[in-house]
């Protein structure tokens, strides 16, 4: 199934190579009007081909509206949208070699020969781009309610800058990050993640990283305990991003050293509002959000495709065999993944605010 959501609900659709992808977002309000600036922007930070940094494929990443949107604003019926794909070199996929590391050989498992093995197909990182539309739509909407949602890549590889935990978070510092070609907090740290990324590159290799997101605003109560909880439902969006494989919510797996006293967020209050003076559950608590940024760090792994040979196997012969990838691929997404996964998160949290 391609589709998720209670309130809010989004189907995706297309393959990496086909004519094109998109995405039907239904449960959107009328009357919000759409900030084409704003949606185009978002779209550019997920587009290939913009630097040495990513894949050398070139793709404008317009977003075609078919539907739902009327004088600039949403109608409030399903918004469909597509974005074409206009280059596409399938000559550098082959249907019985399998790449390690990708989904040919469970593509292969589940749907047969009938599966598109071109590009990844359906399982390919390109789909995220109807994601990334459907997040901008849900900033939007999210925006209205004084929510702002942001992230930044807080490693690549070995190297490593502060966590937002460690600053004063504002709307203003995430809306600065976003804006930049590399988003992290101290470009001369993101210097040293580029040098990272290329030193891979010139070795026939690829690296992953961690990206950080903050969602600022959200008042206390939105969510549901245990299976609609805040935490279960960004997880189950964060993980249907290709390359993810990881989620940790505030500390995350650092509680396990943890004693509870130091574990725990312990109140305060002005006289008119509650708020903790640590924030090390991320914002939630009982799986409703308890007024303090949410805060998620996601691990992005290294980009399978790479020219180093890999051990593998051909389908139609079903004989072991050696395979050095060619085409154009990313030494490193995390970059341009920091926007898919800002979008997951904004869906999450619209659908638990119309609840």
């Amino acid at each position: 199934m391609n589709t998720w959501g209670n309130k809010i609900k989004i189907s995706i659709f297309g393959e990496s190579h086909g004519g094109g992808i998109g995405v039907v977002l239904d449960g959107i309000p009328s009357g919000l009007e759409l900030d084409t600036e704003f949606i185009k922007a978002e779209m550019t930070r997920r587009a290939p081909g913009r630097d040495n940094l990513s894949t050398p494929r070139k793709e404008a990443d317009e977003v075609e509206i078919l539907s739902g949107v009327f004088d600039g604003k949403t109608s409030g019926t399903p918004i469909c949208a597509v974005i074409r794909n206009t280059n596409t070199r399938s000559k550098d996929y082959s249907p019985n070699i399998l790449r390690p590391g990708h989904a040919d050989f469970t593509g292969f498992a589940k749907y047969g020969k009938a599966h598109d093995f071109r590009g990844g197909g359906h399982f390919s990182g390109r789909i995220t781009a109807g994601l990334v539309f459907a997040g901008a739509v849900a900033k939007l909407c999210l925006k209205e309610s004084g929510i702002t949602v942001g992230s930044h890549v807080k490693k690549i590889h070995t190297v490593s800058e502060d966590s937002f935990s460690d600053l004063s978070l504002t709307p203003e510092l995430l809306s600065e990050i976003s804006q930049k070609g590399f988003p992290v907090i101290d470009d001369s740290v993101g210097e040293k993640m580029k040098a990272e990324i290329l030193a891979a590159s010139a070795d026939k290799n690829s690296v992953g990283g961690i990206i950080e997101c903050a969602v600022l605003g959200v008042k206390p109560g939105i969510g549901s305990p245990f299976f609609a909880s805040l935490e279960s439902r960004i997880s189950s969006l964060i993980f249907s991003v290709p390359a993810v494989k990881g989620i940790e919510f505030g500390c995350g797996f650092d509680f396990a050293d943890m004693y509870g006293f130091d574990a725990n967020d312990q109140f305060e209050t002005d006289g008119k509002e509650i708020y903790t003076k640590t924030n090390h559950n991320g914002g939630i608590n009982g799986g409703i959000s308890n007024g303090m940024p949410i805060m998620f760090t996601t691990v992005i792994k290294p980009t399978p495709s790479i020219a180093k040979p890999q051990s593998t196997v051909d389908l139609e012969k079903m004989e072991n065999t050696t395979l050095e990838i060619t085409g154009r691929h990313d030494p490193c997404i995390v970059q341009r993944a920091a926007v898919v996964i800002e979008s997951a998160a904004a869906l999450a949290i619209l659908d638990a605010l119309y609840d």
